[in-house]
C-alpha cells in the first residue's frame, strides 16, 4: 500500500467516526424526546432466561403491577425473561411500560408489552436512560449484563453523580452471597466505606419494596 491509499483510507476511518457521532446523537434526541414526559418511574433489570413458568417472573409482573396502581411507570430493557415479566405487569395494570431495546446478535429480542418503545444500537445511551427517567432501581435476579446495571447506579450515586434513589435487590437467597463478599472484601480491606453499604438494600416482599421506594419518592 503506498502512502496516496494509505492516506484515502485514514480519511474513510475518519469520516466514519464522525458519521458515528451523528448517529449517537441521533439515539440521545430520540430517547430524550420519547421519555421527557414519562412521569415518576422505576427501572426493573434482571435477566433475560427467566421463564414465564419461573418464581421470578411472576413476582417481576406483581412488582411491576404494584408500582403502577401507585403512580409509577416502569421502564425495562425491553427484552424477555424479567424485562418482558416487568413490561406485562405494568401494561396490564394499565401503566406506562417502556422497552429500552438493545440490538443484539442473540439473546435479545423486544417482547410485546411495553407500549413505549425505544431501541438503542449503543449500550452506554441506553444506559443514561435507565438512569436518567428512573427514581428507582429495582434489582432481580440476572447476569453479567443486570450486575453491571446494579453497579453502574451504585457507583453514580456513591459518587454524587446522581441522587440517591433506592436501589433495591430482590430474592435474598439470590443477593445474599453478594453482599457477603462485599463487606468481606471490598468493606474490610476499605475499598468502599461504610456508609456506601447503605446504598443497597435487600427486600423480597412486594409491596414493601414499593413502600421503601414511596418513603423516598414523592409520585
Amino acid at each position: 500500500m503506498n502512502n496516496r491509499e494509505k492516506q484515502f483510507l485514514v480519511d474513510d476511518i475518519k469520516t466514519g467516526e464522525a458519521w458515528r457521532l451523528f448517529r449517537i446523537m441521533g439515539e440521545f434526541v430520540e430517547g430524550v424526546e420519547t421519555l421527557y414526559d414519562v412521569g415518576v418511574a422505576v427501572s426493573i433489570f434482571g435477566s433475560s432466561r427467566i421463564k414465564p413458568s419461573d418464581p421470578i417472573y411472576k413476582k417481576t409482573e406483581e412488582i411491576a403491577s404494584l408500582f403502577v396502581k401507585n403512580d409509577f411507570a416502569v421502564i425495562t430493557g425491553g427484552g424477555g425473561g424479567v424485562m418482558e415479566a416487568a413490561n406485562k405487569g405494568a401494561a396490564m395494570a394499565g401503566g406506562v411500560s417502556v422497552g429500552l431495546n438493545i440490538v443484539l446478535p442473540f439473546e435479545q429480542k423486544p417482547n410485546r408489552h411495553s407500549n413505549i418503545k425505544l431501541e438503542f444500537k449503543y449500550f452506554f445511551i441506553r444506559k443514561v436512560m435507565f438512569v436518567k427517567y428512573a427514581t428507582a432501581y429495582i434489582i432481580m435476579p440476572g447476569g453479567f449484563g443486570t450486575l453491571d446495571e446494579l453497579f453502574e447506579s451504585i457507583t453514580l450515586i456513591q459518587t454524587h453523580r446522581i441522587k440517591p434513589f433506592p436501589v433495591i435487590l430482590v430474592g435474598s437467597d439470590y443477593w445474599s452471597g453478594l453482599i457477603e463478599w462485599v463487606k468481606s472484601r471490598l468493606l474490610e480491606n476499605k475499598m468502599i466505606s461504610l456508609e456506601d453499604l447503605d446504598i443497597l438494600q435487600i427486600i423480597d416482599d412486594p409491596q414493601e419494596i414499593v413502600k421503601a421506594v414511596k418513603r423516598v419518592v414523592i409520585v
